[in-house]
């Protein structure tokens, strides 16, 4: 199997657990969101719940110790109106009070009104013979109140009315309020408010704001308050589904962040093992081109010095052609090496420049003279244009030479062996900017801020056939930006290059 195969079954696999992992997380994520909406309801609807049983306690309580103390006065020798006026007097929270003997007269209230008498008759008709019987209490409406009916012992003493009594007993809403409700339910409940809705649904006691809020759910009361409701009202946004929903967004970005960092470690990964890919191609590339570009000076030199060893060239003529090919390509193997030697010092951080001031016509002067032999022989025109009374520099010479050298051998390489080159010395903001132009195959505009990477090389079939290292312009612009200065390019395909060096003017002080 290929490595490029392997990389995309790799990163396939990576890539399909992601998404599983993913639409496992969010299947889970909606689980839990109904899992908890539930839950938060039940605990909503177990808090209603006790806050309604906790008020039908505290009702069926104080109905008790009234029935309880109206009985015991009921039995008390000389029972009346009075006693009965006494008693409500004790107990406010019931608002009218009925008895009736089993034949129907009403013994209290003395004066009946009309709501008495539709209240006496509701109450009356709601109870059987049998619970005159077995006695007991039980809870019924009329007129939209609640009235409690209980049968009690009437007394035995002389002017009592013989038998058991029909009692009514009716509350009062503001005291059930006052005394029952706002006990029960008037404690703290944080931002939530229970409200108790009657038999209407009118609102006849809240615990708290209801501005903003919504019920959320409301539970029946029981017998002691039959067809009443409590309600749990929330403000918006705390109801348990927009908390459950508000929990679900925050575990969904989280999510999403997770995933995200995923994708992007996928993507740094793969990016980051292509280029280690590129890089490592290169680096072959790079020592098959320098083994190529040693191979080729060191076998001229050895074939012409075994010639003039082997004494085969009596023309003295010819023979100084030979020292002369000699010589050239022992200079192009140095500067070869020397490209790789500083290549190796730049990246390992060990290379350092020795800039001093001084004037750079002598600089190119030098590059030109060991140029011209081989310019000449390959049929180039070399136009030089070095402008008078250039500003001095600070540049380390050796390194400028090589610049220049690498900018001249890119030049002849790939100009096809036609035309001219044109190297042209100007001052230009204080400094000195070097131009090296050719009439070669130029380079493409997408690829011209890529050929200063190291082992770059543009990709097309008349640029890959010339042998290279693919480090002179990385060295170039290293070594021009070490003089704290720039290198640019200029070309288009077809039509040649120009490269300039801009070389800025000695800070103050140098030396």
């Amino acid at each position: 199997m290929s490595a490029r195969r392997l990389h995309v079954l790799i990163f396939g696999a990576v890539f399909a657990a992601a998404v599983v992992l993913a639409s496992l997380g969010y299947l889970s994520l909606r689980r839990w969101e109904h899992a908890a909406e539930l839950q938060l309801r039940e605990q909503a609807r177990d808090t209603v719940t006790m806050a309604a049983e906790k008020v039908e306690m505290a009702v069926v309580r104080a109905e008790q110790d009234g029935v309880a103390s109206l009985q015991a006065a009921a039995l008390a020798p000389g029972f009346g109106p009075a006693a009965v006026d006494a008693w409500r007097a004790a107990h406010p929270l019931f608002d009218a009070v009925y008895l009736c003997d089993r034949d129907g007269h009403v013994l209290y209230p003395v004066r009946v009104s009309p709501d008495d008498v539709q209240s006496i008759a509701a109450l009356r008709g709601e109870i059987s013979e049998g619970f005159w019987e077995r006695g007991g209490r039980r809870h019924l409406e009329a007129g939209g109140r609640v009235i409690l009916a209980a049968v009690i012992p009437g007394a035995s003493g002389p002017g009592a009315p013989p038998g058991p009594l029909l009692l009514g007993l009716r509350r009062d809403e503001q005291t059930l309020r006052r005394d029952v409700l706002a006990q029960v339910l008037g404690g703290p409940e944080g931002k939530s408010a229970l409200v108790v809705l009657d038999g209407r649904g009118r609102s006849v006691f809240s615990s708290g704001s209801l501005e903003s809020a919504a019920p959320v759910l409301t539970v029946p009361f029981g017998e002691a308050l039959p067809a009443w409701r409590v309600a749990l009202y929330q403000p918006a946004g705390l109801s348990p589904r927009d908390m459950v929903r508000r929990q679900t967004v925050i575990f969904m970005a989280a999510f999403a962040l997770l995933l995200g960092v995923i994708g992007a470690g996928l993507v740094a990964t793969y990016r980051l093992q292509r280029r280690e890919s590129e890089i490592a191609r290169l680096k072959s590339d790079f020592v098959a081109n320098v083994s190529h570009d040693l191979k080729t000076p060191l076998s001229l030199i050895r074939m012409f010095a075994e010639t003039l060893e082997m004494d085969r060239v009596p023309d003295e003529r010819r023979r100084r052609e030979y020292y002369g090919v000699i010589t050239r390509e022992s200079e192009r193997l140095t500067r070869l090496i020397d490209n790789v030697l500083d290549f190796s010092r730049i990246e390992s951080g060990r290379q350092r420049y020795d800039l001093t001031v001084g004037p750079i016509e002598p600089i190119v002067h030098d590059v030109l003279d060991s140029f011209r032999h081989p310019l000449e022989q390959r049929g180039f025109t070399l136009d030089v244009g070095i402008a008078p009374d250039l500003p001095d520099v600070a540049v380390d010479a050796e390194a400028m030479k090589q610049a220049l050298a690498n900018l001249l051998d890119n030049a002849m390489k790939y100009s096809a062996d036609r035309g001219k080159i044109t190297v042209v010395a100007r001052a230009e903001q204080g400094g000195v900017a070097l131009e090296v132009a050719d009439q070669g195959i130029g380079i493409p505009v997408a690829e011209q801020e890529r050929i200063f990477e190291k082992f770059y090389r543009v990709g097309r079939s008349e640029t890959q056939g010339r042998r290279g290292s693919g480090v002179g312009l990385a060295l170039v612009k290293h070594i021009v930006e070490a003089h704290h200065g720039r290198v640019t390019v200029e070309s288009r395909p077809g039509e040649g290059s120009r490269f300039t060096l801009y070389l800025p003017a000695p800070e103050p002080g140098a030396v």
